[in-house]
């Protein structure tokens, strides 16, 4: 599975808005919804922030992957969003979150939930390809990149 492959420019965020985490969550959440990917957006919120309650999903290298299980919808989603600047994730490493996943699956599935979290982090892993996202100026030239990774 790549990254390229849950992903098209209708959920990507070239540049997110947001100044906070959960303003973060729910800009990228709306994506999702206008798309038709998220049934009942109230209850994926839900899901998300009680996953992040118990652990934050900010990682390290500037990644962050909030997700959850939720049966607000039918098949694995994904958004994208870039934040320029940075913010605080609560990131294992301490540093501020710049590419940020939401991912999103049914509570009765769990290989694809795991794949996508895996290739997410394989594609972020590589400083190349993070020096790209960051310098991508539109939802076109990320997707670019994924292709390219």
């Amino acid at each position: 599975m790549n990254v390229i492959d849950l992903i098209d420019a209708k959920v990507v965020i070239s540049s997110l808005k947001s100044s906070a985490k959960k303003q973060a969550i729910e800009e990228l959440l709306q994506v999702l919804q206008s798309s038709g990917k998220v049934q009942n957006r109230e209850l994926a919120l839900k899901d998300i922030l009680a996953r992040e309650s118990y652990l934050s999903t900010g990682m390290e290298n500037g990644l962050a992957v909030p997700h959850a299980k939720t049966d607000a919808v039918n098949e694995l989603v994904v958004a994208f969003g870039l934040h320029r600047s940075g913010l605080d994730f609560e990131s294992l490493d301490g540093k501020s979150a710049h590419f940020v996943f939401l991912v999103l699956s049914p509570r009765d599935t769990s290989g694809p939930h795991i794949q996508a979290l895996a290739a997410i982090s394989r594609l972020l892993k590589d400083e190349k390809t993070r020096k790209k996202l960051l310098n991508a100026e539109s939802s076109e030239k990320i997707l670019e990149v994924f292709s390219a990774s």
